[in-house]
C-alpha cells in the first residue's frame, strides 16, 4: 500500500512540472515579441537625432581645387633686315620701285671769327690778312712749343760710355795677386759728372785683390759731357777692368 502511494504521487508530480516548464516557455516568448514590436509601433518615442545620425551617412568632403594651367611663354624674335652679311653688302633679291636720293648738305665755310666785308676794304691791301693789323700780327706770330724737361741723370749702356772715354788709365796690377796667379774682371758702377770726371764707384763684382787697383785706376779717367737736349747731364754706366797675367 506505501508503495502505491509513492508510485501515484510522483506521477503527479511530473505532469505538474512539465506544465510550467510549457507556460513559462510560452509567456518569455510573448514578453520578448513584445519588447520586439514596441519600438516598431511607437517610433515617435525614439531618439530622432540619433536615429538620424547612425542612418544617414555624413558628406564627403569637397575635391580639391585644380591647379592653375601653366601659361607658356612666348618668345617673340624679331629678325632685323640688314644689307650687310659678315661685314658685306648681299646682293638684293628684288628691285625696289623707288629708290630714296640722300642729298647732303654742302659744309659751310671755316669760320675765322670776324667778318669780312664784301668787295674788300676802300685801302686795303690785296691779299691783307681778316681781322686787319691785329689779326695778321696774331697769325703771322710762330706757335710757340714748350720745351721738355731734361732729366738731370740718365742711364747708358758700357759700349756708349765707352764711345765718350777720352782718358783711361791702365790700373796697376797688385804684386800679391800676380804672385798668387790670380786673375778676372772687375765690374764698377760709375756715375759720371756733367763735365765729364768720375764722381762715384761701387764695386759689382770681382776679385777682392784685384778691386782697389780696379777702382783706383777708373777715378782717374775722363769723358765727354753727355749732351740731352742740348744740356749736359750726368750718366750711370757700368765699367769692366780686366786683369791678366799675360797682359801684365
Amino acid at each position: 500500500m506505501f508503495e502505491d502511494s509513492l508510485m501515484e504521487s510522483g506521477g503527479k508530480l511530473k505532469s505538474k512540472q512539465g506544465a510550467t516548464t510549457a507556460v513559462s516557455f510560452i509567456l518569455q516568448i510573448i514578453l520578448i515579441g513584445v519588447l520586439v514590436l514596441l519600438p516598431l509601433v511607437f517610433t515617435e518615442a525614439l531618439p530622432k537625432q540619433q536615429l538620424m545620425t547612425f542612418l544617414v551617412a555624413p558628406p564627403p568632403p569637397p575635391p580639391p581645387p585644380p591647379p592653375p594651367a601653366a601659361v607658356p611663354e612666348i618668345k617673340i624674335v624679331r629678325k632685323m633686315q640688314s644689307d650687310l652679311d659678315n661685314g658685306q653688302l648681299r646682293t638684293p633679291t628684288a628691285i625696289p620701285k623707288k629708290v630714296a636720293m640722300i642729298k647732303e648738305d654742302e659744309a659751310p665755310p671755316p669760320s675765322t671769327g670776324v667778318a669780312g666785308v664784301v668787295g674788300g676794304v676802300p685801302g686795303g691791301v690785296p691779299g691783307g690778312a681778316m681781322g686787319g693789323v691785329l689779326g695778321g700780327i696774331i697769325s703771322n706770330a710762330p706757335a710757340v712749343v714748350p720745351k721738355a724737361a731734361t732729366p738731370q741723370r740718365v742711364r747708358v749702356s758700357q759700349g756708349v760710355s765707352q764711345g765718350l772715354l777720352i782718358r783711361q788709365v791702365k790700373p796697376v796690377y797688385p804684386q800679391l795677386a800676380r804672385a798668387a796667379r790670380i786673375q778676372g774682371t772687375v765690374v764698377l758702377q760709375a756715375l759720371i759728372s756733367k763735365d765729364g770726371s768720375i764722381e762715384n764707384l761701387h764695386l759689382v763684382s770681382g776679385h777682392p785683390m784685384l778691386a782697389p787697383a780696379a777702382i783706383d785706376a777708373v777715378k782717374q779717367w775722363k769723358y765727354k759731357p753727355y749732351f740731352l737736349n742740348g744740356e749736359p747731364v750726368e750718366v750711370e754706366t757700368t765699367i769692366n777692368v780686366n786683369f791678366t797675367l799675360a797682359g801684365g
